[in-house]
């Protein structure tokens, strides 16, 4: 099962995630074999981390409660929320398959948070860009609670394009960057 798992940052934790930065590094490092994608979201200036996201395969829903929850940054209050959720593989590869690299051009996560009916639930024909790209679902995978990419786009607003705005109660855009250990 593939969960996506996105932790907000609580305004003001910079220090403390710059302290724990070893400590999360080394906890990933238990889930290599299980990431789809992981890395940090980060403010306008390209910089200062908000959030961070990993997309795991997983056992089932309480080993990703547990992955969520046991984090170290989370455990020590950095983080304001976590996003949680089952996800789809739709392009049934990881980040480190994209054939575009991993620091060429903007990153974008775009999370389309849903209302109602179904949507997006094929992967767009132009697919190039994209470096994850599935459906949010509840836990029992019955039902469709928005979409969730990962994408290289010129500008937010051609990455929130990629979704069918219209179609959601809201959809984020969120500057990202390939994640894991700096060589």
């Amino acid at each position: 099962m593939e969960f996506l798992c996105y932790h907000r940052d609580r305004p003001g934790s910079l220090t403390l995630r710059e302290e724990l930065l070893e400590e999360h590094w080394s906890y990933m490092d238990r889930y290599a074999k299980e990431m789809i994608a992981r890395g940090p979201t980060l403010a306008d200036d390209g910089d200062t981390p908000t959030g961070s996201v990993h997309i795991l395969d997983l056992p089932d829903p309480a080993a990703a409660r547990a992955f969520a929850f046991d984090e170290p940054n989370y455990q020590a209050g950095a983080y304001r929320d976590v996003l949680l959720r089952r996800w789809r593989n739709l392009l049934g590869h990881t980040m480190w398959d994209f054939p575009g690299g991993s620091t060429e051009g903007n990153r974008y996560l775009v999370l389309g948070l849903g209302a109602g009916e179904a949507v997006d639930l094929a992967v767009p024909s132009d697919r190039d860009e994209l470096i994850a790209y599935g459906p949010l679902l509840s836990d029992d995978g019955a039902t469709w609670l928005g979409t969730a990419v990962l994408a290289r786009s010129t500008d937010p607003e051609t990455a929130r394009a990629i979704l069918t705005p219209e179609r959601y109660a809201d959809v984020e855009v969120h500057n990202w960057q390939f994640g894991g250990r700096r060589s």
